[in-house]
């Protein structure tokens, strides 16, 4: 199967608030995008949000960019999923991942332990679980005996992942591939390993749905915007997952600045860690005109579906990002 080219809107809106999003999500909808990605990093639940997005709307898809794995048991996530799926065929599109080491083990106080081992296991009881088959499983991080549901078909699951190992078993596993936060550059050597991934499990690579969180910001101001960029993700860098990603991507010296600057406390050498070529590399920062030439490139490499997400909300900037990406001012 051949994955059509999507654009999609990142919520929640910028208001941050429930009524907010799902007015915001109607808007998008009737202007055109093809789909709405949450993200589930605290504050408003995706897995709550989804159906009130879906009961507003006719036919947008909605997609979670990610449910942390390691908050909820499988046997929620496949009940929680069968619900929605049933609910809304074919509108909805979950995303799992394992998060990083700042919501598992700081904001939840748990462990962020084998996590490609922890995906491929919350995988296979889901997919157990939403067959309706009787679980009986023992497995390195996880366990599950007895649980029966009523079966669902045709729910895909989407896993995140940032290096080789977790990228191939994506491909292998899933049905979809979620990026992020990725250099430009790196994306030849990731659809590299979706391929590998893919062809492990007897699919064609373009069978695996590509989908990608850009961090844009539409403006004049780039130094404004990456400025807004360094704020908003020079602390994900700095964790262990990110950190390794960046340095796996080509950015090694960056990736041990960062990360000796954020041990010693000092933000300013921290942030100057990410130069302005580098920021370039990662968030999508100019004029709607440079912005839309570059979501292009990424779907030329392989990018099925771009999800905006504008990292600097001033009403003014969010308008000239909303934009920029609806289809009576950008097609691919």
């Amino acid at each position: 199967m051949t994955h059509c080219k999507r654009i999609a809107l990142s919520l929640p809106a910028p208001t941050g608030d429930v009524q907010g999003t799902i007015e915001l999500a109607q808007a998008a909808e009737a202007a055109g995008y093809d789909d709405l990605w949450l993200a589930d990093a605290g504050g408003l639940d995706a897995l709550t949000l989804t159906p009130l997005l879906l009961e507003k709307t006719r036919k947008v898809r909605v997609g979670i960019a990610v449910v942390p794995a390691y908050t909820r048991t499988p046997g929620v996530l496949a009940s929680t999923l069968t619900v929605i799926g049933q609910a809304y065929p074919g509108r909805f599109v979950p995303g799992l991942g394992t998060s990083s080491h700042t919501i598992i083990e700081g904001w939840h106080g748990l462990k962020l332990e084998k996590p490609l081992t922890r995906m491929k296991e919350t995988v296979a009881l889901m997919r157990t679980m939403m067959a309706g088959e009787k679980t009986s499983f023992e497995g390195e991080t996880l366990r599950s005996k007895g649980y029966r549901q009523g079966p669902i078909e045709g729910m895909p699951i989407y896993l995140a992942a940032l290096r080789p190992k977790m990228i191939e078993a994506a491909a292998e596993i899933a049905d979809g591939v979620i990026l992020n936060l990725f250099p430009r550059s790196a994306l030849p050597r990731i659809m590299e390993h979706v391929a590998i991934g893919a062809e492990r499990a007897g699919k064609k690579p373009e069978d695996v749905e590509i989908v990608c969180r850009h961090m844009v910001v539409v403006t004049r101001d780039k130094t404004l915007g990456r400025e807004a960029f360094r704020g908003a993700f020079v602390s994900y860098y700095s964790t262990p997952v990110y950190n390794k990603f960046l340095a796996w991507a080509g950015y090694e010296d960056a990736a041990n600045e960062i990360r000796e600057g954020w041990a010693a406390r000092d933000r300013d050498r921290t942030a100057a860690a990410l130069p302005d070529e580098l920021v370039d590399e990662i968030g999508l920062i100019g004029t709607a005109e440079e912005t839309q030439a570059l979501m292009r490139g990424y779907a030329d490499g392989g990018i099925h579906t771009n999800i905006v997400s504008c990292i600097y909300p001033t009403p003014e900037i969010f308008q000239a990002t909303y934009d920029a990406f609806t289809p009576a001012n950008f097609s691919f």
